[in-house]
């Protein structure tokens, strides 16, 4: 054991400032936070989606045999398949928005780290979003690229508005004025010169772009990003990254923060797709979408939620009474009690169930999606839900439901011969010998 904790010491020692330096990039923050400002707008948007697809089929609804329920379900299909469009329409203008949004939340966030103009950054970022990825033809702007489609290709502009917008400032490229002049004025003046240039720079590289290869800027970058995504948009590429992240959990750094810009954009873009295919009437195809994304969480990062359940039939009253303190928050995903309070961080023995429960979770999860066993998540789900919200909330589908019962099931039985070998050990150190 001696040896174990000292390899641990080792790895801390050469990862804690890596994970720190990662978890405190400011552009990574920025992505985060920017994003967060899309989310009321697509959970609300999902809303109406739900709305627009209740969970019922009519080619298999026989009025004679079905029951109150079913008949209202039946009723409330009938009226949403009339009124489609204008049920979908706030659908369309809140996550068909979505990378509109991100673009500006993502430049105000970097700008507002900055200490820049955190509004004006943002507006910029929004206006050469649109010039580049929603260019006007014929009066009519294209979509393609305006909701989650459109996601990487905001992270991008958004980025280089503000860091454009820093080189002006650093640069001291400002006309100072009298303390007169209002506040207004001076950031308006102020304003124009980084405005032109992110044109210039951002705009100029797209039409350069279009003239050498004929394809425009938002085409190239996911052109460049479809190998990258390839990794993380598949189950392997998708594990791997889940496995870092919680890695650098057991040192104490918080690994969902690093490789949630990474994730939880994929994600989201993919489970736009699966709610466009939804309401244009066909069926989700997408199995990396969010709710994976939710289930390499369950209860938090590690799966850690059948670890509670364990500890509440636990007699060592500290860890008793921890696991009352935890469950709550564990069941809506949090779980910073028991990663410090345990703890898990530098404890090779829980380390082990810790790293392997999300991949084992994520295996059968995606193969349960591909095979139909459950539904594939077509809604954005808000976050911290109950787990068993998320599940129905992502699908509509309460086979989903269950299924997430049975991967916390399936925790506590991974967890428990580690938990009882842990358990053992704090009991031999404190003194007590019965269990």
């Amino acid at each position: 054991m001696k040896k174990k904790t000292t390899l641990l010491e080792k790895m801390d020692h050469i990862l804690s400032p890596i994970g720190s330096k990662l978890g405190n990039q400011i552009h990574l923050k920025a992505i985060s936070a920017g994003m967060m400002f899309g989310l009321p707008f697509i959970v609300v948007g999902s809303l109406f989606l739900i709305v627009a697809n209740p969970p019922i089929n009519l080619e298999l609804y026989n009025s004679e045999t079905a029951n109150f329920f079913i008949r209202f379900l039946a009723s409330w299909k009938e009226f949403a398949l009339a009124n489609y469009a204008e049920l979908t329409a706030p659908y369309n203008m809140t996550m068909g928005i979505f990378g509109l949004i991100c673009a500006f939340g993502i430049a105000y966030s970097l700008a507002r780290d900055y200490h820049l103009n955190a509004a004006m950054n943002g507006i910029m970022s929004v206006a050469i979003f649109m010039l580049v990825a929603a260019n006007s033809i014929d009066g009519q702007i294209p979509t393609n690229y305006l909701g989650t489609n459109g996601l990487f290709v905001a992270i991008i502009i958004a980025l280089v508005v503000v860091e454009i917008t820093r080189l002006v400032e650093r640069f001291g490229w400002k006309i100072t004025m009298p303390d007169s002049v209002p506040t207004a004025v001076t950031a308006f003046v102020n304003s124009l010169l980084p405005l032109l240039l992110n044109i210039i720079v951002i705009y100029g590289t797209n039409l350069i772009l279009i003239a050498l290869t004929g394809v425009a800027f938002p085409d190239f970058i996911m052109q460049l990003l479809t190998p990258a995504l390839g990794i993380a948009g598949n189950l392997w590429g998708f594990i791997a990254i889940v496995t870092f992240g919680n890695f650098l959990w057991l040192f104490g750094i918080n690994g969902s923060s690093i490789v949630f810009p990474i994730l939880f954009s994929i994600c989201v873009a993919n489970t736009g797709i699966n709610g466009d295919l939804v309401a244009s009437g066909q069926e989700p195809t997408v199995a990396m979408n969010l709710q994976m994304f939710r289930i390499s969480i369950l209860g938090g990062a590690g799966g850690t939620l059948g670890l509670i359940i364990l500890m509440l039939r636990s007699k060592l009253p500290q860890f008793k009474t921890l696991s009352k303190i935890s469950l709550i928050p564990g069941i809506c995903g949090i779980n910073e009690p028991i990663i410090f309070g345990l703890p898990i961080v530098f404890n090779p023995i829980l380390a082990i169930p810790f790293l392997i429960t999300p991949i084992i979770s994520l295996i059968l999860s995606y193969y349960a999606q591909v095979s139909g066993l459950i539904s594939m998540g077509y809604i954005i789900d808000p976050s911290f839900t109950p787990f068993f919200a998320q599940a129905y909330l992502a699908t509509m589908d309460w086979r989903n439901v269950l299924f997430y019962c049975g991967l916390i099931v399936l925790s506590i039985f991974i967890y428990y011969p580690f938990f009882k070998v842990y358990e053992r050990t704090i009991m031999k150190e404190e003194g007590l010998t019965k269990i």
